[in-house]
C-alpha cells in the first residue's frame, strides 16, 4: 500500500529506505508513545514527553529537548492512519482538526513551518520500505527544514529505530 500523493520537488522533502525489521514493529515504534520517545530525534536531542491517540482527528504531541536543555513542544492532530501501512499527520491542525493559532518551533526560534508527514510502510523481500514525505506550504517551509537537515536528521532517526527494534521491543 503506498500513497497516492505525489511529491513535488519544489515544496516537498521525502525519502525512501529499505529497513531490514519487520513493518509491524516500525509501527509499533510509531504508535506507542514509551517506545516513539527513545528514537524520534536524533541524539543528542531527545523527546522528554509524548502523547499519541492514533486515529484521525486524535493528538500527536512530543516535546523535544536540546542538548542544552532547551524544549520544544510540537503538537498536531493524525490525518489519516491505516494501521501497519500508513501514517499522516499535520502541525497545522491541532487536535479534534482544530485549526492551529500558531507555527510552532523546532530546532530553533525561527524555524518554524507548517507541514503535513506522511509515512507509508510496504512489505519488501529484505524487510520494510519506509517512505517518508513531508509536504509544506510553501518553498520557504521547505527551504527551512531542508536547512534543518531533514534527510539527515530523519534518517539518524529511522536509524535509531531500526536500532531500537534490533535490541527488542
Amino acid at each position: 500500500m503506498t500513497s497516492a500523493y505525489q511529491p513535488n520537488a519544489r515544496f516537498d522533502l521525502s525519502f525512501t529506505r529499505i529497513v531490514d525489521v519487520p513493518r509491524h514493529l516500525i509501527w509499533r515504534a510509531w504508535a506507542e508513545p514509551e517506545l516513539l520517545m527513545h528514537w524520534f530525534c536524533p541524539q543528542p536531542w531527545k523527546v522528554i514527553d509524548c502523547e499519541i491517540d492514533l486515529r484521525p482527528g486524535g493528538i500527536f504531541r512530543t516535546t523535544m529537548q536540546s542538548p542544552e536543555g532547551k524544549e520544544f513542544p510540537n503538537t498536531g492532530c493524525y490525518l489519516e492512519v491505516i494501521p501497519e501501512h500508513k501514517l499522516v499527520w499535520t502541525n497545522a491542525l491541532l487536535p479534534d482538526f482544530r485549526p492551529s493559532f500558531v507555527t510552532e518551533k523546532c530546532g530553533t526560534d525561527d524555524a518554524g513551518f507548517m507541514f503535513t508527514a506522511v509515512i507509508d510502510l510496504a512489505d519488501h523481500e529484505h524487510g520494510t520500505r519506509y517512505a517518508a514525505t513531508v509536504i509544506h506550504a510553501d518553498e520557504a517551509g521547505r527551504a527551512k527544514h531542508a536547512a534543518m537537515g531533514f534527510e539527515t536528521g530523519w534518517g539518524a532517526a529511522l536509524d535509531q529505530l531500526v536500532a531500537m527494534v534490533k535490541q527488542g521491543i
